[in-house]
């Protein structure tokens, strides 16, 4: 493994890629080395073989931040930036969440592992940024030179300690998660309350100016960011109130935290926490609210759920598994339920290509014939090719004869992830940028916002533009800047989105030198991830 100097300068990192890049496609054996070791897409493939993937700068990046123990260049990167001034900051920032710190970044507990083996000293002489760590000596030593410390915030971030350590994001590393559950056990047995709390920090409030309507509470912490379920457990026993308002719709993602708040009461009702189930591939949790008493008729509180009323309703629009459906009937959703448009259950399932779970609604006597439009929508849904040609020979007017709502449907697969579907519809003609989704947004906009590189490229190719506008008042560039930042899809890859725009007429935009994955295109500044940033200022 190649070894980082004391100080890395990122803008030589980055001509160190590009350097790599032009090696690799100048055939230079040591730089298809470099990338058979340490890139996976190349593991095990000839030169050749390399050469045929088309690699870009990102793989590049890729490949150097692998070859110096980082599972990415973001990690490498923010590792980079961090070693400048101010080192104390930059690490808590890959400590704790944007929420805690005031910035827009998630954590990075790798890279602020990383850091702390490398610079020890970054926590010594100060209590709170030891709790960062589960630090029990030096835990001990502020507690015996003031019990009332247990209580008290401070340190750079204002934190009561309680919350320092169970919103560190090092709680997910094992070598540090023992020591964090220990330190909040100290903590608590000194006298710590259970329900330390912060307001939110995130943008646009911010650590000097939070927002105490958001409360961010030590549970939430344990809960609904790390997800921990031994220090759930702790803060539970200790008497933290499980109705903060956060943890319980939080901590779905973890089905055995979630199974530890309802045992201790947690109020499902008022906190939309059956509807996060239903944003869920696993049908875990969702089973667990109804068994603990959730509400299978919840009223969904604001449009876009609204527009579907009902959990079973809403479960179909998002295309949840027949074990969801039939968990959401076994507590009683009404098979019959119909939209605010007026849509059946039945007839939603089936537009949304969900012929199995319109099988169990039949068997609950809500099936309903079809027009022959909508059978024509149930096949395209379905992605079943033959059906939906043989009906569109049939019938030439379809799709264009398609109500407007009915012609949603291209972009509701497509912010689903339904993509031989997406790619049927646009090849039987419907128009390419109709808006829908959830935030009235077309195609190619919601595959961006999901980091589908090949399906935004698939759009591109079939007449899609990045130009295209969005129900919050941006284009596709707005999407991408958004979702490169907070990927709202794990896995997503918004580097191969912003090289699809660009092969697709996307003009170059120029980076703002004073503020890191800036871009600024037309005057207006976007901020991107910087992985995204480097393609959309880059030269071919």
């Amino acid at each position: 493994m190649p070894i980082l100097p004391e100080r890395v300068n990122l803008d030589h990192l980055r001509k160190q890629a590009k350097a790599l890049l032009r090696a690799l496609r100048a055939g230079d054996p040591e730089a298809i080395a470099r990338f058979q070791r340490a890139l996976p897409a190349a593991a095990g493939l000839s030169a050749e073989a390399i050469a045929a993937l088309g690699l870009r700068l990102h793989d590049a990046q890729s490949c150097l931040a692998r070859d110096h123990g980082f599972s990415s260049w973001a990690e490498l990167k923010s590792y980079a930036e961090a070693q400048g001034e101010a080192r104390q900051r930059q690490w808590l920032e890959r400590v704790y969440a944007g929420d805690v710190t005031g910035s827009r970044s998630p954590a990075r507990p790798a890279v602020a592992a990383r850091m702390l083996a490398e610079m020890p000293d970054l926590v010594a002489g100060d209590p709170w940024l030891a709790c960062a760590i589960g630090d029990a000596a030096a835990l001990r030593r502020a507690i015996a030179a003031d019990p009332g410390w247990v209580n008290r915030p401070g340190g750079p971030l204002r934190l009561p300690p309680l919350v320092a350590v169970t919103h560190s994001s090092l709680l997910r590393r094992p070598a540090f998660a023992a020591a964090l559950r220990n330190a909040a056990r100290l903590l608590l047995a000194a006298g710590a309350d259970p329900n330390q709390r912060i307001g939110n920090r995130s943008p646009p409030a911010s650590l000097t100016a939070p927002d105490e309507s958001q409360p961010l509470s030590a549970l939430h912490g344990a809960a609904g960011q790390n997800r921990d379920p031994g220090m759930t457990r702790l803060l539970l026993e200790a008497g933290a109130d499980p109705d903060d308002g956060e943890s319980l719709y939080h901590s779905l993602e973890s089905p055995d935290c979630t199974r530890l708040l309802l045992a201790h009461g947690a109020r499902i009702a008022g906190t939309n926490a059956i509807y996060r189930a239903l944003d869920l591939d696993d049908p875990r949790p969702l089973e667990l609210l109804l068994a603990a008493g959730g509400d299978a008729r919840e009223p969904a509180p604001n449009p876009p759920l609204s527009d579907y009323g009902t959990p079973l309703l809403w479960a179909i629009r998002r295309r949840r598994s027949p074990r969801h459906v039939t968990a959401l009937l076994a507590a009683g959703a009404d098979p019959q339920g119909r939209t605010a448009a007026g849509v059946s259950a039945y007839r939603l399932a089936l537009q949304f290509g969900l012929p199995e779970v319109a099988a169990l609604l039949a068997q609950r006597g809500a099936a309903e014939p079809l027009s022959e439009e909508e059978t024509f929508l149930a096949a395209c849904a379905g992605a079943d090719a033959g059906a939906a040609r043989a009906l569109a020979a049939r019938r030439p007017d379809l799709p264009a004869s398609l109500t407007p709502q009915q012609l949603r449907l291209l972009p509701d697969l497509a912010a689903e992830g339904a993509a031989d579907a997406v790619r049927l519809i646009v090849a039987l003609g419907w128009p390419i940028a109709v808006p829908g989704g959830d935030w009235h947004a077309s195609a190619l906009n919601l595959a961006v916002f999901r980091g589908d590189a090949a399906l935004a490229r698939f759009l591109l190719a079939h007449g899609a533009h990045w130009t295209e506008r969005h129900g919050h008042g941006d284009d596709v560039r707005g999407t991408l800047a958004w979702a490169s930042v907070n990927e709202p899809v794990p896995g997503g890859d918004w580097i191969g989105c912003a090289e699809a725009l660009r092969d697709h007429g996307l003009p170059p935009g120029q980076r703002d030198p004073a503020a890191p994955g800036v871009v600024i295109f037309d005057g207006k500044r976007r901020l991107f991830a910087e992985e995204v940033a480097e393609v959309l200022v880059a030269e071919d």
